[in-house]
């Protein structure tokens, strides 16, 4: 559940972040919220350990439910986003009515029906009204999921998009074994004391300046899809050099340096991947991108690179080695992202200049005022129907 809630969020919250940023600070406003996920681990850290010593395991799960308590209240009241490339909510609410008359009486029509049951005196059966309502939810369904396969074809041969998830998902898989296992590593390859307090701290604060860094040097650089790929690429290669000197240190201050660094490179990435994600399809196209993207990197990244880190350690029995072999992918997820700088780029969030139009010309023509509902559909076409821009 907390999966299918990330997923939701995510995909409206990161467009609607895009949409009402300035243009000139469109990556630091996304760098703020991404700031959040790493900081928000971070202090699951501190806090677990905190309850868990003093208390017990349980209250740490029964305080977190108190605290998301009222951001769930708050998805239930809040008003429905206005995403740039959907319609409104009024003009959808002001179709559906008009839609489903229209669907209803043209299927009476086409059958050629006389039910012996008026409703209203219009001619129209009961019987028939809830058979022609119900084929038309299937009609409605059938078209839904027609149209969400077609716009996963269109994601899946968008070569940016592919690239930029494939990085995505790699530096995810590192990231996501980190985070269970970091303490453990820490605690039995440098003894550490309070190994969940370090790392927790650690990843506090470099999240914090790492997440915000990407966003404003992103910026700063002039924000496109080939500039987020250099620092993409740039960031977690030489974010992936520091973690690897770490491990291999003896010295646990020279570690905790050196890991610091890199974590602060390799958080200046949370801001620029999800950029290009937005920026690499049409409006319409963004939540989709953003839930596709997040459910990727849960799916072929954080979740199975734990376990998948705990049979290899169970074989190998050395943390250092195992850690080390898990750090390296990080090279993986740059020479994807380094593949992104070559591949052709356009920022297509301005390609769609999307209108509020209704998508049914013949709906347009019963509801005009006026009379205007007797004209043929030609003249209404002409006189009240625009083509998108």
């Amino acid at each position: 559940m907390v999966g299918v809630g990330e997923a939701s969020f995510i995909s409206l919250a990161a467009p609607f972040i895009d949409d009402n940023a300035p243009i000139s600070q469109k990556t630091a406003w996304l760098a703020v919220f991404y700031m959040c996920i790493p900081t928000g681990i971070a202090f699951g850290y501190v806090y677990g350990g905190l309850v868990g010593e003093h208390l017990n395991w349980r209250y740490a799960f029964w305080g977190e439910a108190l605290l998301m308590f009222p951001f769930a209240v708050f998805g239930f009241v809040v008003k429905p986003l206005q995403l740039k490339g959907f319609s409104s909510i009024e003009s959808k609410k002001a179709l559906t009515p008009m839609e489903t008359v229209s669907a209803v009486t043209d299927d009476l029509d086409a059958s050629k029906v006389k039910g012996p049951i008026l409703v209203g005196g219009d001619g129209i059966s009961a019987d028939e009204l809830n058979k022609t309502s119900k084929s038309l939810d299937i009609h409605n369904i059938l078209n839904r999921l027609s149209q969400f396969g077609k716009d996963m074809k269109v994601l899946l041969v968008d070569k940016v998009y592919v690239v930029n998830v494939l990085g995505y998902v790699a530096y995810t898989f590192v990231l996501g074994a980190y985070g269970y296992w970091g303490p453990k590593a820490g605690y039995n390859i440098y003894h550490m004391k309070s190994a969940d307090m370090l790392f927790g701290g650690i990843t506090v604060v470099c999240g914090i300046f790492g997440t915000i860094a990407g966003g404003f040097i992103l910026d700063h650089m002039s924000a496109t899809i080939n500039h987020a790929f250099i620092l993409l690429s740039g960031a977690t290669f030489l974010g992936a050099i520091s973690c690897f000197s770490a491990f291999c240190l003896r010295n646990l201050y020279g570690f905790l340096v050196l890991f610091a660094v890199g974590e602060l490179l390799l958080f200046a990435a949370q801001a620029p991947v999800n950029f290009v994600c937005l920026h690499c399809v049409k409006p319409s196209l963004r939540p989709l991108a953003m839930a596709m993207s997040t459910v990727s990197i849960h799916i072929f990244g954080d979740v199975p690179s734990s376990p998948l880190f705990g049979v290899v350690q169970d074989h190998i029995n050395n943390w250092r080695t195992t850690t080390l072999m898990l750090t390296s992918i990080f090279v993986l997820a740059a020479g994807f992202w380094f593949i992104g700088i070559f591949l052709p780029s356009v920022d297509k969030c301005t390609d769609e200049n999307e209108t509020q139009v209704s998508p049914n010309p013949m709906v347009d023509m019963k509801t005009l005022p006026d009379g205007n509902g007797d004209k043929g559909p030609a003249e209404v076409q002409d006189s009240n129907f625009r083509p998108p821009c």
